[in-house]
C-alpha cells in the first residue's frame, strides 16, 4: 500500500474540464435508453401474452424468444445487429442497432415481469368484466392492465436502470454516449481513474432520478389496487 499514490486517485481540474465534453455524450445514452425501454415495453408485453396463450403457436414460439434472449449477452447481440447484419446487404446506424438490441433483449424480461403481473390480478376481475359484456381486448386495457402496471412498476423500474447502465456498452460499436466520450477522454489525458470516477458520478443522479420518477408512477396507480 506503500506505493499506491492516494493523491492521484481523482484530479478535480481535469474532471471540470472534462465534463462538458462527456456531458455531449448525455443524448446518447438517454435517448438509446428510452428508445430501447420502449421497443422492450411494446413487444415484452405481446411476448406476455403469447406465452401465457393456450395456443401452443403462440406459446412456444414466446418461449423460445425469451429463452434465447436471456440466455445472450447483450453485447454478443449488438455485434450482431450492427456487424452481423452487414453480411447478408442490412446496415444499421450504431444508434439504431443499439435501441434495437437493447429492446429486443429487454423485451424478453419485461415479458417474464408483465405475465406475472398479469397472472398475479385475481381470476374473478375477468369474470366480473365479462358479466358487463367487456370483450377479452377491453377487459384487458380497461380492467386487468391498470392494476397490473402498479405491480410490474418496480421491477420494470429496474429493467429501465440496467438499460440506461447498459448503455454503455454500446461505445463498442461506437455509440456516442456517455462511457464512449469517456474513453476518449482518457486515451487522450492519461488519467483513467479520474475519468471513470468522473463517468460513474454522472450515472448515479441518472438512476436517482429514475428511482424519484419510480415513487411517482408507484403513487399514481395506488388508486387501482
Amino acid at each position: 500500500m506503500n506505493g499506491v499514490n492516494f493523491g492521484g486517485i481523482f484530479d478535480v481540474e481535469l474532471a471540470l474540464e472534462s465534463l462538458p465534453f462527456i456531458l455531449g455524450g448525455l443524448p446518447s445514452t438517454v435517448g438509446v435508453a428510452i428508445a430501447g425501454m420502449a421497443i422492450g415495453m411494446i413487444l415484452g408485453l405481446f411476448l406476455a401474452l403469447a406465452r401465457g396463450s393456450s395456443r401452443i403457436i403462440l406459446r412456444w414460439p414466446a418461449r423460445v424468444y425469451i429463452s434465447f434472449m436471456r440466455g445472450t449477452p447483450i453485447l454478443v447481440f449488438l455485434f450482431l445487429l450492427y456487424f452481423g447484419l452487414p453480411y447478408i446487404g442490412l446496415e444499421l446506424t450504431a444508434v439504431l442497432a443499439a435501441s434495437l438490441g437493447f429492446g429486443l433483449n429487454s423485451a424478453a424480461y419485461i415479458a417474464e415481469i408483465n405475465r406475472s403481473s398479469l397472472n398475479s390480478i385475481d381470476v374473478g376481475q375477468w369474470e366480473s368484466a365479462r358479466s358487463l359484456n367487456l370483450g377479452y381486448w377491453q377487459t384487458l386495457w380497461i380492467v386487468i392492465l391498470p392494476q397490473a402496471t402498479r405491480i410490474a412498476v418496480p421491477p420494470l423500474t429496474n429493467v429501465f436502470m440496467d438499460i440506461v447502465k447498459a448503455t454503455s456498452l454500446a461505445a463498442v460499436i461506437t455509440v456516442p454516449e456517455l462511457f464512449q466520450r469517456t474513453q476518449i477522454v482518457v486515451g487522450r489525458e492519461f488519467d483513467a481513474m479520474t475519468l471513470y470516477i468522473l463517468v460513474a458520478l454522472i450515472y448515479w443522479p441518472i438512476c436517482v432520478l429514475i428511482s424519484f420518477m419510480q415513487d411517482r408512477l408507484e403513487a399514481r396507480f395506488s388508486r387501482f389496487l
